[in-house]
């Protein structure tokens, strides 16, 4: 989708931008301003993902600019500080990812990522992850006594036990689709070229994965809710494997139906009844599972637990009753740079702000 080309140059009385993002298309709003006093109302934003200037690292010449504190605990009280607004403008079912890399200070890693972590929790954010960043190249290291860095963190805050997390949706596209097994909390990838004059380009497949696993594609603007994918386990299998292609022949020659298969799902591996929607009240699966259950087993013998792994997918989104119109899931970026996180989000069909003291992108390079 293409996205609107909207730049507002100053921060100041901006508390009704939301409005903005009720097009036909995912639109990019970018603000010049702190991001530590972000002018979007509060419970607007569904995710934040972001990369700050890490400590010490480079001097921008800007009033105000975050990465020069004298410590490393003065920088981490700053992230905390940026975290308290963004509290503010995020709805509760909301995220943070932020990446952030460590800082050699005296000839000793400053351990950057472990004290935004601490200090973070300290002031009531929970830490979900700690996403290792793991890439085959970087900048010049002109040490000879240590290891080249290749590794930063993306660490995964919230506000709240009850967030906003698709992880189905993000292993369809960066794991095992067909069976929506966890894909780890390591990210391998190299960092793109940029040839512009932004010296610390934000890569786009972290923001992609973040908005793929914490930004709603809608939510409802009355209650705030965002819409939740329904996934239903099938009776299919991934025929890639050749145990699973053996289970479905003895399946279809011991003429098992839909019954036999959800029977055997019902029973699991264990033959412990553990289904909710098979159960008796007793805590025990109900007479007649167990016999559709126990002929199942009699024809497929040791390829009975291939069922039990069987594939699932996605049958619909949630709906509540409120009645309006749904809106698109609005990322933030409250230190935007060239726009990578307002591009990908728009691309992805959310709407994006984007915040910095001097905004590295123009008006037309949004879309």
């Amino acid at each position: 989708m293409e996205a609107s080309r909207d730049f507002v140059g100053d921060l100041a009385d901006r508390t009704a931008a939301i409005a903005h993002f009720d097009g036909v298309t995912p639109a990019a709003l970018a603000l010049k301003g702190d991001a530590r006093k972000i002018a979007l109302p509060d419970d607007s934003v569904d995710l934040v993902v972001t990369s700050p200037p890490y400590w010490k690292k480079r001097d921008y010449g800007l009033t105000g600019q975050i990465g020069q504190e004298p410590t490393a605990n003065d920088y981490a009280d700053t992230i905390v500080e940026c975290l308290r607004e963004w509290r503010r403008v995020l709805r509760p079912t909301g995220s943070v990812f932020l990446n952030i890399g460590d800082t050699y200070h005296r000839r000793s890693l400053a351990n950057i990522p472990a004290r935004v972590e601490l200090a973070a929790a300290d002031h009531g954010w929970s830490v979900r992850n700690r996403i290792i960043w793991t890439k085959d190249t970087g900048m010049p290291e002109p040490a000879r006594n240590r290891l080249a860095n290749r590794h930063e963190y993306v660490i995964h805050m919230t506000i709240g036990g009850s967030y906003y997390y698709d992880l189905f949706g993000y292993s369809e596209v960066y794991g095992n689709g067909k069976n929506g097994a966890n894909p780890g909390d390591v990210w391998h990838f190299n960092p793109g070229r940029h040839m512009g004059e932004h010296l610390a380009p934000f890569p786009t497949e972290i923001a992609e994965r973040a908005i793929q696993l914490a930004c709603p594609k809608e939510y409802c603007p009355a209650c705030g809710e965002p819409r939740q994918r329904i996934v239903q386990r099938t009776a299919k299998l991934d025929e890639s494997r050749p145990q699973a292609r053996r289970a479905m022949e003895l399946a279809r020659e011991g003429r098992l139906t839909p019954e036999h298969i959800a029977a055997v799902q019902a029973t699991g591996i264990s033959d412990v009844g553990k289904a909710m929607f098979w159960q008796t009240g007793t805590g025990r699966n109900a007479a007649e599972v167990k016999k559709l259950a126990a002929e199942a087993k009699n024809v497929l013998g040791g390829y009975f637990r291939e069922f039990t792994f069987a594939l699932r997918e996605t049958v619909g989104w949630t709906e509540c009753d409120c009645g309006v119109r749904y809106r698109r899931g609005v990322v933030l970026d409250p230190f935007m740079g060239t726009g990578t996180t307002l591009r990908a989000a728009t691309r992805l069909g959310r709407d994006a702000v984007g915040i910095d003291l001097a905004p590295a992108v123009a008006a037309d390079e949004l879309a």
